[in-house]
Formats: C-alpha cells, sequence, structure tokens
C-alpha cells in the first residue's frame, strides 16, 4: 500500500492571515459590511481579505471570487501590497486544485509586488508556497533550500514574539513534509517535533494540529501503525472542533491506511469514506482521487471485486482530468488486480502495461518494481513462464537496486543528524565565549572605577583579586565543558557509526539468508536452476567469507561502549568469539530475530545461546542477562 503524499497540504499552512474557525456569523457579518461599504478603498480590500481567508477551503470557487475583486480594487486605488496579496489568493486557489502552472504564475507577480511594498512578510509566505509547489513537482532538495532560506528570512526580520515562533514552526512542518516524501523519516520526526514545540509554546491548536498529523505520518511510515492512530486522532479533535473539512479530509485517509496497515479493514473502510466526504465538500480533487483509490483498493483487497471498481474509475477520471500522475499509476494497478482476480488477464496486462509507461516516465523506481513483479504474475497466468522469468529479473535488479540507495539514504541521513548535533554545539560554545568576553569587559571597566578611587585601593585589589579568581574558575569550568562536549560529540558519532555497521549486518545476514531462500525455490524450476544456480552459490560464498564488516562492528563498539570485550573476558575467560558476538548483540538490545540474522542461526539457536552464555556468566535465575550486560 503506497503510503499518502501529503506534502501538497504544506501550500497552505502559512497562508497570510488566515483564520481557521469558519464561523458563520462572523461569514455574514463581513459580507453585510461588504455590502454597506459602497467607497473602493483600503478598507473594502480588508474585507474581501478576510472573506477570502474565511471560505477559500469550504467554498474555493466562492473564496476566488473575492480575491479577484480584492485585486481589482487594490488595482483601482494603486495599493501596492493590496494587489500583492490579491495575486497571492488567486495562486492559493490554483494551488489547491494542483494547478501548479497557473499558480507559479500569480505567486511570481505577488512576489515583486510585495517587494516594491518593502513587505518581508508577504515574501516569507511565498516562498514557502514556492517550496510547497517545488515538493508536489518532485524537486524535494530545492523545496528544502527554500524553506532553510526562508527560516534564515523570518529570524533575521520578524521581531521576537508569538508570530515569529508560528511562522518558524511552520517551516519547521514544511521540512519534515519533505523529509517525509525523501523517505528521511528519522529527520523528519526531529522537524515535526520542533514544529510542534513551537505551536505548544504559543497554545496555537490549530498549527498544533497539523504538527500532531504529521508526526502520525511519520509513525505510520515506521510502521508504528497503532502509535500513528493516536497520533490522527489527537489532531482530528482539534480539526473537528474548528470545522477544518480540508484537513479533516487528509487526517481520516491517513487513519484508512493506518487500519488497513493493522489489517482492520471495516475502520479502515469507514475512514476512507470519510475523507471521500469530506474532500468532495472542499472540492479537493487531489485529496479525492486519494480518498478513491484507497476505498477501492480497501474493497479489493475484501475481494469485493465489483464494488472496488466504482471509486477505481472515479479515482481514474480525476488523475487524468487534473494530470495527477502517480495516483493514476495506483488506480491503473488496482484496476489490473481486479482483473487478474477475475482471471481476465489480457486485460490486467493492458493495464498494468499503462501504468508501467507512466512509471517509466516519472521515473517512479518503488513503483516499477512493484509493477514489473506484478507482470511477472499475470504472464505467468497466460502460462508465458520465459517472459514472466525476464519481469521477475527486472523486477530483482531494480530492487537490488532501491535496496542500496535506500542504504546510501540512510548513511547520509546519519551524517545529516550528526552536522546538525555538531553545528547547534558549536553555536552553543560560541554564545559561551561571548559571555565569557563580556564578563571580561565587566571586570576590565571595574578595574578602572577600583584605580580611580585611590582612598580604596587596598579595597579595590582584593576585590580585584576576588574577581580575578572566580572569573579563572569560570573560563577552567568553561573549557572543561567544552572539551566535555567535543567528547560527547565523539562518542554519539561514534554510536552513530555503529548503528549504521549494525544494519549494515543486519541487512547483509538478511540478504544472505533470502538468497537461499530463493535458491530452494529456483532449485524447483530446472529453467531457473541452469541459468542462476551457479552464479548465486559463488555470490553466497563471496558474501559468507567476508568477515571486515565483523572487525569494523567491533573496532567501534568497543569505543562505543568501554571495552566491554575485557569485561566480559574478566568475568569469564574462557568466552568464545561466538559468545562475544552473542554478548554485544545483547548490548545493543537487538531482538532475537535480528541476532539470529546477522549470525546465520534460527532464533532457537540464539534462545539456547542466552541459556548458556548466562550460566557460564554464572547469573541467577532473578538476574536479567540483557540487564546485566548493559550495566557492564
Amino acid at each position: 500500500m503506497k503510503k499518502l503524499t501529503i506534502i501538497s497540504i504544506a501550500v497552505f499552512i502559512i497562508t497570510p492571515y488566515l483564520c481557521f474557525s469558519q464561523n458563520t456569523k462572523l461569514i455574514d457579518s463581513l459580507k453585510t459590511e461588504l455590502a454597506n461599504r459602497k467607497v473602493d478603498d483600503t478598507i473594502k480590500v480588508m474585507i474581501l481579505t478576510r472573506l477570502h481567508e474565511k471560505l477559500m477551503f469550504s467554498k474555493p470557487k466562492e473564496a476566488k471570487q473575492y480575491a479577484e475583486q480584492e485585486l481589482a480594487i487594490s488595482k483601482k486605488i494603486n495599493y501596492t501590497k493590496g494587489i500583492a496579496v490579491g495575486n497571492m489568493h488567486i495562486a492559493d486557489y490554483y494551488a489547491n486544485r494542483v494547478e501548479n502552472d497557473s499558480a507559479l504564475y500569480y505567486y511570481e507577480i505577488a512576489k515583486n509586488y510585495f517587494t516594491k511594498a518593502n513587505s518581508t512578510r508577504g515574501i516569507i509566505f511565498v516562498n514557502h508556497s514556492l517550496s510547497s509547489i517545488e515538493s508536489t513537482n518532485g524537486n524535494l532538495d530545492k523545496a528544502i533550500s527554500i524553506t532553510k532560506d526562508n527560516i534564515e528570512l523570518i529570524k533575521t526580520h520578524e521581531k521576537e514574539g508569538d508570530a515569529k515562533t508560528k511562522f518558524i514552526g511552520a517551516q519547521y512542518n514544511s521540512l519534515a513534509n519533505i523529509y517525509i516524501e525523501k523517505a528521511n523519516f528519522k529527520t523528519a520526526l526531529i522537524y515535526a517535533l520542533k514544529a510542534l514545540k513551537c505551536f505548544e509554546d504559543i497554545n496555537h491548536e490549530s498549527r498544533k494540529a497539523d504538527a500532531l498529523k504529521q508526526i502520525g505520518d511519520i509513525e505510520s511510515g515506521l510502521e508504528n501503525h497503532k502509535s500513528s492512530i493516536a497520533y490522527f486522532k489527537e489532531a482530528l479533535e482539534i480539526y473537528e472542533r474548528f470545522e477544518e473539512t480540508f484537513y479533516m479530509a487528509y487526517t481520516y485517509n491517513s487513519l484508512g491506511i493506518s487500519y488497513q496497515n493493522l489489517n482492520d479493514f471495516e475502520s479502515a473502510e469507514k475512514f476512507y469514506n470519510l475523507a471521500v466526504l469530506n474532500a468532495e465538500k472542499v472540492q479537493d480533487k487531489l485529496g479525492l482521487s486519494n480518498a478513491l483509490h484507497n476505498l477501492g483498493e480497501i474493497k479489493r483487497l475484501q475481494n469485493k471485486l465489483s464494488e472496488a471498481k466504482f471509486p477505481l474509475l472515479r479515482a481514474k477520471q480525476l488523475a487524468e482530468q487534473e494530470n495527477l500522475k502517480l495516483g493514476l499509476v495506483n488506480v491503473l494497478n488496482s484496476l489490473s488486480k481486479i482483473d487478474f482476480q477475475n482471471k481476465n488477464y489480457t486485460s490486467a496486462l493492458n493495464k498494468n502495461d499503462k501504468a508501467i509507461n507512466v512509471s517509466k516516465s516519472l521515473g517512479a523506481m518503488s513503483h516499477l518494481a512493484d509493477l514489473y513483479k506484478y507482470r511477472s504474475s499475470i504472464l505467468e497466468g497466460l502460462n508465458k513462464k520465459n517472459d514472466a522469468l525476464e519481469f521477475l529479473k527486472l523486477y530483482q535488479n531494480i530492487n537490488d537496486s532501491l535496496f542500496t540507495t535506500k542504504k546510501s539514504q540512510q548513511i547520509a541521513e546519519l551524517k545529516a543528524i550528526y552536522d546538525s548535533e555538531k553545528k547547534e554545539a558549536e553555536i552553543a560554545l560560541q554564545k559561551e565565549e561571548i559571555k565569557t568576553l563580556n564578563k571580561d569587559i565587566e571586570i576590565s571597566n571595574l578595574r578602572k572605577g577600583l584605580y580611580a578611587g585611590g582612598m580604596f585601593t587596598c579595597i579595590a585589589v582584593s576585590v580585584l583579586l576576588y574577581f580575578g579568581f572566580k572569573q579563572r574558575m569560570k573560563k577552567n569550568k568553561i573549557e572543561r565543558e567544552k572539551q566535555e562536549a567535543i567528547y560527547k560529540q565523539e562518542i554519539e558519532f561514534k554510536k552513530k557509526e555503529l548503528a549504521t555497521q549494525t544494519l549494515h549486518l543486519v541487512q547483509k545476514n538478511t540478504f544472505i539468508q533470502e538468497l537461499k531462500d530463493n535458491l530452494e525455490k529456483i532449485k524447483q524450476s530446472p529453467e531457473l536452476f541452469k541459468v542462476e544456480f551457479r552464479r548465486i552459490v559463488m555470490l553466497l560464498k563471496k558474501e559468507s567469507a567476508e568477515d571486515k564488516d565483523w572487525e569494523v562492528f567491533k573496532s567501534y563498539f568497543s569505543e562505543v561502549h568501554n571495552n566491554f570485550d575485557h569485561k566480559i573476558k574478566e568475568i569469564y575467560p574462557e568466552a568464545t568469539e561466538k559468545e562475544m558476538r552473542l554478548a554485544s548483540f545483547l548490548r545493543m538490545n537487538l531482538s532475537t530475530k535480528e541476532i539470529a540474522s546477522m549470525m546465520n542461526v534460527l532464533p532457537e539457536s540464539v534462545l539456547k545461546g542466552k541459556y548458556r552464555l548466562k550460566k557460564k556468566l554464572e547469573l541467577d535465575k532473578n538476574t536479567d542477562l540483557n540487564q546485566f550486560l548493559s550495566n557492564l
């Protein structure tokens, strides 16, 4: 199941002057005031602005009409800022409909007028929206760059206060969204938690709900589905209270995905239906297409094939109308699977072929791999075994490539986190140095004052000596803290390197086990056996023979865990290399399954090894082995 793409929501997080309470009385009051306002002036522009903000999600077409009036009057009275805001509001309308070319056109005009009006805040709003569009267009690194530049702009030009905190929180929220799209969930979680803290600090409930929804999506991406549901429901309670229909639709859809991943199809279908209903209310075609596809897919998984077709065909029509190419790939894949389940293999192959062509045009390799694998199953149904084998090989090639890419991304992500933490530590040290310099200046001024009073020379010397001694103590303390900070940074880096090596070992041994399993399957087919058997055996021997990974792991482990192996040897001098490996993995808090994978044994063998190790360490029945090793 493909995860819901949520980046497009970010367009709306910091829309200028956005107010989230859809208060009917207030809207009626604004309309009355507009009707009574006969003069075209800045006040009338402000009324139109407020009406647009109140209706942009619930009644987008009506809101667009107010934005057009707002722009026309601003041009008439030569109100530069009003022209900028009017263009931006029209751009928001097109962005909400994922009509990005039109949105970009109006955003660029808005940015020019905000620059003329010296409105830094307006530029910040537009940059935020431009970053969101770059995300939806797949230019994720460019989106990250724009957003980080925007954070610096906010820090430099915004005065301290709730508004500044809210704007920075919104940018953190956007960065988290972009890193979710990059599948860098750990980095995404860092920024999402920063956003949540910003919104909690200023008690901004609507923005807090956005951050909670976002953390739920990250937990879902990390496959912590029960945890994700808790975050989604907490966000939903706030959205429902504020009648935020647009955001409710996306939250219902995310809830459906989490329940589906827990195989609770009844709850998933319920929330997908709610997502469809709310997306229709605000005419959000992207959200509607996603929800309809998910609804059709959940019905297909329950074998309700005739019921599944209707929402899927609606989703297909929307995806084609709105040029939602990735959505079209997902829908074609689901429709192909329905044909396959009905044993209509020719039709299934045709839809699969269309989905493959679109995926190739997008460079969507993960989708392409899944489509090749499924195509192999369809070809087997058509009794075209040679063709089926070819597409299975294509699937394996892409999957291997994606595995390597994912591993590189994980290492890059750990490095980025480390660099970020290092930079923050350097900033903290610089602040301490500035404080020390300020203290030096204060002491220097104190000296001058004391020397000027000749009558109090003796007292002055005493005080000077006292402050000098105290300052030296402070400097020594700061130096110690600097060294401790550097040492902590080194340890944290080594911990991250150890985690990377552990991940590599797990993945390597899992890979070997999977190859062995596939080897057994290949034996059943003479064609596969002839082509692949010798190559796979050689590869297995090569992979199994290399122990360099273990030596690297052992080196980092020893540095991070303070000569752990020597401590074990002191207690149990006869410990074998295998027992040392088991003890090291237990100290890392790895699961039995992970340890079994890394040691190429069955989980039962790991449990027996733990029992023997505990006995040889002469631990009593009440002493937990893992806790004992952790305390060494």
